[in-house]
């Protein structure tokens, strides 16, 4: 029977690699020399470090620059509020989505549900798995998963058939 995953996962080397080049641009601009601007990714979770609230906007600014241009979706991020650490000092941890949460999943399952397409779908742990009888059905599904759920990057894999 035919069937596709739907999953939200960022791609992590590009997330990687777009934070290193927003610490390297830290470095070598002027407007944060001699500065506590920082950006570091540790597990799935980027820190922001600054001296002051704006500080902060300018480095997350230069970072979704940088993910932008290495096509990471900047939906995947979950941006937390400014944290006081010490001094005059900010911080803010922003988070990678990954996996489907399961609020979302329900939430698909029932858009599929209430369809009337012929196709099911069922909750794997960070993923939603969509059998059906044809190929088009499936098709039709990925339309209508596209269309109804735009705010976060949802994408398709595990196409069988």
């Amino acid at each position: 029977m035919p069937s596709f995953d739907t999953v939200c996962e960022a791609d992590f080397v590009e997330v990687k690699n777009a934070v290193e080049n927003a610490a390297k641009e830290i470095g070598t601009r002027f407007d944060f020399k001699g500065t506590s601007a920082a950006v570091e990714l540790k597990d799935k979770e980027i820190t922001l470090f600054g001296d002051a609230e704006f500080q902060l906007t300018q480095v997350e600014d230069l970072l979704r620059g940088k993910l932008t241009k290495r096509n990471v979706d900047v939906r995947f991020l979950d941006i937390g509020k400014p944290q006081k650490i010490g001094g005059d000092k900010v911080k803010q941890v922003i988070k990678v989505r990954n996996g489907i949460e399961s609020e979302l999943a329900k939430k698909l399952q029932k858009l599929i549900k209430d369809s009337k397409l012929k196709v099911q779908a069922a909750i794997q742990e960070e993923k939603v798995r969509i059998t059906g009888a044809k190929r088009d059905d499936l098709q039709a599904a990925m339309a209508l998963i596209r269309k109804d759920i735009a705010d976060m990057p949802l994408s398709f894999n595990n196409f069988r058939d």
